[in-house]
Order: structure tokens, then C-alpha cells, then sequence
């Protein structure tokens, strides 16, 4: 018989399988978790070399802190939450510019549009995205990020970023605001 992969094991079962010292588990744990890690790192970091040292320390913390992720939320959010403070660490060793690069794969805008025109049109709206999400304050671009593209709940983005659910709908709120802002003071210089 061969063994079971991550995707036909119960997330539960490998998290508790984990937690009792199961190496196993705890590598198809990994792999179930590790692409959608990577994915949320490189949005915030906005390069793949730091994305790669933010999944390294992300991983690195599973192993040691399996026993502390809730069996009844499951490892994402708790990855998640981790996965943040891994790239903030990064970007305050890097000593980094307040504004993190928004990189082109963290605005996925379709490209199906048949003609160059559309086309042009597309990428203009993808440069635009990247450069409002830029102006943003980087807990407000952070916030508005794990809601909007990573697709947490709001209370699982107040844990990520260690905030209260209140303050965490007040920063994406004001976010969008901003946004809004932004996309219409841009409609009204381009004739």
C-alpha cells in the first residue's frame, strides 16, 4: 500500500499526527501549506530571495512550534500569522525603505483581452494597482493584502498582524478609502 499524500489526509489529522511527533505528517503538513506561504511572502516582500528566507524561517518555526498551533483553526492561520512577522523581520534586517515594492505577480489582473490596445490598457490598470497599493501605510497595504489576495477573514488577519478585529476592518476600510483616493485623483490628471 502506498503511503497517503498531504491532499488525501484530513488537515486536522496531519496537524494532531504533527503534533505528537510524527515527522511524516509534519512534512506533508508542509507541503500543503508551503506554496500558499510562499505566495504571501513574495506579495509582502517584493522579491523572491527574501520570499525564500521568510518560507525558510516560517518552516523552521513549524518545526519548533507545532505544539502550539490550535488543532480547531487549523495551521494557515497560525502559518500565516508567522509568515508576517518573518517578513517584517527580513525587511528590518534589509533595512528597507518604508514602502515595500508591490511586485507584478501580487496584482493578477487577467490578460485575455484580444487586441494591444486592451492589452496596454490592462498592464496600465495592473501599474496603477501597484502604485496606489504603494502610497498605502505599510499595516493598512498589509491588512488590505491578507484580506483581499490572500483571502483570510478579518479575525484570522487580526491574529496575523497581533491587532484587534476592530482595528483590522478600521486599516482596510482606510485603505480602500485611500485607494479610491488615489484611482480618482489619477482619473482626473489623465485626459
Amino acid at each position: 500500500m502506498h503511503p497517503h499524500t498531504a491532499h488525501e489526509i484530513p488537515e486536522a489529522d496531519l496537524l494532531r499526527r504533527a503534533q505528537s511527533g510524527n515527522r511524516e505528517a509534519l512534512e506533508q503538513l508542509i507541503m500543503l501549506h508551503e506554496h500558499r506561504i510562499f505566495a504571501l511572502a513574495l506579495r509582502m516582500t517584493g522579491n523572491v530571495a527574501d520570499a525564500q528566507d521568510a518560507v525558510q524561517e516560517t518552516l523552521i518555526r513549524l518545526h519548533l512550534g507545532v505544539r502550539k498551533i490550535d488543532a480547531v483553526r487549523g495551521a494557515g492561520p497560525w502559518l500565516g500569522a508567522v509568515a508576517v512577522n518573518a517578513c517584517h523581520d527580513i525587511g528590518r534586517r534589509r533595512q528597507r525603505s518604508r514602502l515595500i515594492p508591490i511586485p507584478a505577480a501580487a496584482v493578477e489582473i487577467p490578460d485575455s483581452m484580444p487586441d494591444p490596445e486592451r492589452r496596454l490598457s490592462g498592464r496600465e490598470s495592473e501599474e496603477c494597482l501597484r502604485a496606489g497599493l504603494a502610497t498605502l501605510p505599510e499595516k493598512e497595504r498589509t491588512a488590505l493584502l491578507l484580506r483581499e489576495m490572500q483571502g483570510l477573514t478579518t479575525a484570522e488577519v487580526a491574529r496575523a498582524l497581533g491587532s484587534s478585529e476592530v482595528t483590522v476592518r478600521s486599516q482596510i476600510s482606510s485603505a480602500r478609502l485611500k485607494l479610491r483616493r488615489f484611482f480618482h485623483r489619477r482619473e482626473e490628471v489623465i485626459p
